[in-house]
Order: structure tokens, then C-alpha cells, then sequence
């Protein structure tokens, strides 16, 4: 029987609780170890890594266990090159002005793309967690509808980003361990800032509720 779930969707969010959520079970280890081998396959790795988080948020959101979830990888795969779409989607116009400032040795046009890719990264959590509620591919490529989700999250979004940007910086603890450890801490980071962001939208929208 799987074990029980300490922390959940509706725990507060917090870092101690965040930080806690990926390790909570025996099963949501293992689960990080074997997304670790994962990235040792270029691409593939990451973008397997990415849809098994998809896989579990979502299975939260439904009241299922959420651990173990790296069962049929093909669909894993899907997931992962989806959302990643989309995060191009959102990024390439101000990746396309950076690019084309530097080569043309025009600052404002830089200054515009960083800003364009600034926004771009804000808006990506406003779809994500609504994409793992159905695996609904009209979720993710809509960017007005995302920033509008990001702008009701309200102070709990950035909570959630004050919580992400200093368990990244954390998570390169673990180039100490020759760099291999680096694997296990930048899998669980990102399933830390999954499980933030899951938290906020789940709560403001009730995505986890029937």
C-alpha cells in the first residue's frame, strides 16, 4: 500500500514544506533517484523528468497516490515535449529580439527581449498546473489566458517564486558531489517548484477538486 501523504495541495506553503514534499515517501525517493539516471540520457532525460512531473501533479489534483509514476514512459516523453513546446512558445519572440539586438548592436531591442523573456518565464507556471488538471493541450498554448491565471494567483504566485529561486541556488549543492550529485538535487528542486506552483493554482482555481 502506498504511504500516506503528510503533505498534500492544500498544505501551506512554505519552504520547509515545499522542501519536504519531494522526500515525504519511500516511493517519491526512489522516484528521484531514477529521474537522476534519467538526465544521464541527453534530452530525453530532461524532457522524461518533465512529464513525470506532469504525471504526478496530476494525480494529486485527483486525489491519487502520486508516487510511483514513471510507468508507461512513452506518455511520460508526450507530456514533456508539450509543455516544453510551450515553453518555447512563450520564449522565442524575446529570445528573437535578444538575438537580433546583439547582432544588429541595438540596446533597446535587447532590453525588450529580456523583458519579453521575463514575462514569458512569469506566465509559464499559469498554464502548467492547469495542463496537468486534464492534459488539455488548449491549456499551454494560450499566453493571455496564462498571465491572466498568473495575475489572480496574486501574492501567493510570488510566495511560490520565493521559494523556487533560493531552492535553485540550493540545488547546486550538489556539484559538490562531483557533479553527480547534481543530478539528484536538480531533480528534486524542480519537483519542488512543480509542487509550488501546483499548490497556489490548485487552491485559487480548485483544480484538485471534483
Amino acid at each position: 500500500m502506498p504511504e500516506p501523504l503528510t503533505i498534500d495541495l492544500r498544505a501551506p506553503l512554505n519552504l520547509p514544506t515545499a522542501w519536504r514534499f519531494p522526500l515525504q515517501t519511500r516511493d517519491s525517493r526512489r522516484d528521484i533517484v531514477i529521474g537522476a539516471l534519467w538526465l544521464f540520457v541527453p534530452v530525453v532525460g530532461w524532457l522524461m523528468n518533465m512529464g513525470h512531473r506532469v504525471r504526478y501533479v496530476h494525480r494529486l489534483m485527483h486525489g491519487a497516490p502520486p508516487w510511483p509514476a514513471w510507468e508507461r514512459p512513452s506518455e511520460l516523453l508526450w507530456h514533456g515535449l508539450l509543455t516544453f513546446a510551450g515553453m518555447a512558445y512563450y520564449g522565442a519572440p524575446g529570445v528573437a529580439c535578444i538575438a537580433g539586438g546583439l547582432w544588429l548592436d541595438l540596446v533597446p531591442l535587447v532590453v525588450v527581449g529580456t523583458i519579453g523573456l521575463g514575462a514569458a518565464i512569469v506566465a509559464i507556471p499559469g498554464y502548467m498546473s492547469h495542463y496537468c488538471r486534464a492534459f488539455d493541450p488548449r491549456e499551454i498554448f494560450h499566453p493571455v489566458r496564462a498571465m491572466s491565471r498568473v495575475i489572480q494567483g496574486g501574492a501567493a504566485y510570488w510566495r511560490a517564486w520565493a521559494i523556487v529561486l533560493p531552492t535553485m541556488l540550493f540545488s547546486f549543492v550538489g556539484l559538490l558531489g562531483a557533479g553527480v550529485g547534481f543530478t539528484l538535487t536538480s531533480v528534486w528542486f524542480w519537483q519542488v517548484a512543480a509542487y509550488c506552483f501546483a499548490n497556489v493554482f490548485s487552491q485559487r482555481f480548485e483544480l484538485d477538486r471534483a
